[in-house]
C-alpha cells in the first residue's frame, strides 16, 4: 500500500508539472514517451518484441506523431504531413514484411500496425486538445478524469450495493450495480470539475449538460477499454503490462481506458458539447 501511495503521489506531481508545460515541447515529449512505452508493453505481452526492426519502426512513427506538431506550430515542414509519414510507416512495414515473410507472419504484421495506430491516435487527440487556444489544460484534465474517476464511483457503489456480477471471468470484482454507480458518479464528477473551472477559475463557459452526458458515456467507454486490456492480460498470462509505476503497473495499466475515452472526448469537444 505504501508503495502505491508513493507512486501515485509522484505521478500526481509529474502530471501537474506537465499540465503547466502543456503548451511546450515537454508535453509533446511526455506524450511520446507514454505512447512508445504503451506500444512496447503490448508488444512484449503479445511476444511481438522479438521482431526488433518492425518494433523500432513503430516507435519511430509514434515519435514523429508527437514531434511533428512542434514544427507545424512554428510554420515549418508542412510538406511532411501526417498523411505522408503515416504512408511511409506503412510502406516501411510492408517492406519488412516482404523481406522477412518466412518469420514475420501476417498476423504479427497487422497486429503491430493496428496497435501502433490506435495508441498514437489516442495520444494525438490529447495533444490536439492541449493546443487549443482556450481551455487546453481543462480539456486534458477533464478527459483524464473522465477515464479514471468512474472507477471510484463504481468501487463505492459496488461495495455497498453490488450483487450482480458483470463479467466474472474477466473481472470478478466488477458488478452491474457498481457500473451504474460509476456512470452516474462520473457525470457528477465532470460537472464539479467544470463548475470549478468555469466559476472559480473564470475559464471559458462550459456546456454543463454536454459535460454531464459526456461523463456518463465516457464511464461506459472507459470500462470497455479497461475490460479489453484485462482480457489481453489474461490471454497473454501477465499480471501487469509493466513496472513503470511500482504498485500500479505500466502505462497500459493506467491508460487502458484513456485510449478509448480520449478520442471520444475529442469528438465531444469538436462538436461543442464541452465548451461553449
Amino acid at each position: 500500500m505504501t508503495t502505491r501511495i508513493i507512486s501515485a503521489a509522484v505521478a500526481i506531481v509529474v502530471a501537474i508539472v506537465l499540465l503547466l508545460l502543456h503548451n511546450t515541447f515537454v508535453f509533446n515529449l511526455a506524450l511520446g514517451f507514454l505512447s512508445i512505452t504503451a506500444i512496447y508493453e503490448i508488444f512484449k505481452a503479445a511476444k511481438l518484441d522479438k521482431y526488433a526492426v518492425p518494433m523500432y519502426v513503430c516507435f519511430g512513427y509514434a515519435a514523429l506523431d508527437v514531434i511533428m506538431p512542434l514544427f507545424y506550430k512554428k510554420g515549418h515542414l508542412y510538406f511532411f504531413s501526417s498523411s505522408l509519414y503515416f504512408g511511409l510507416f506503412i510502406l516501411g512495414m510492408c517492406l519488412l514484411f516482404l523481406k522477412d515473410h518466412d518469420t514475420f507472419g501476417h498476423k504479427e504484421f497487422f497486429c503491430m500496425i493496428g496497435v501502433t495506430y490506435l495508441i498514437c491516435y489516442s495520444f494525438q487527440r490529447l495533444l490536439l486538445m492541449s493546443t487549443r487556444a482556450n481551455g487546453g489544460v481543462f480539456l486534458i484534465v477533464i478527459t483524464l478524469c473522465a477515464a479514471w474517476l468512474a472507477d471510484s464511483g463504481a468501487y463505492f457503489a459496488g461495495t455497498f450495493f453490488g450483487k450482480t456480477k458483470l463479467c466474472p471471468q474477466i473481472s470478478p470484482k466488477k458488478t452491474v450495480e457498481g457500473v451504474i454507480g460509476g456512470v452516474l458518479a462520473n457525470g457528477v464528477f465532470m460537472l464539479i470539475i467544470s463548475v470549478v473551472y468555469d466559476k472559480a477559475l473564470k475559464g471559458q463557459a462550459v456546456n454543463y449538460l454536454g459535460v454531464f452526458i459526456a461523463g456518463m458515456l465516457a464511464a461506459v467507454i472507459g470500462l470497455v477499454g479497461d475490460l479489453t486490456a484485462s482480457v489481453i492480460k489474461r490471454q497473454t498470462g501477465i499480471k501487469d503490462y509493466g513496472k513503470l509505476m511500482p504498485g500500479h503497473g505500466g502505462v497500459m495499466d493506467r491508460f487502458d481506458s484513456v485510449l478509448l475515452v480520449a478520442p471520444f472526448m475529442y469528438y465531444m469537444v469538436t462538436q461543442g458539447w464541452i465548451l461553449k
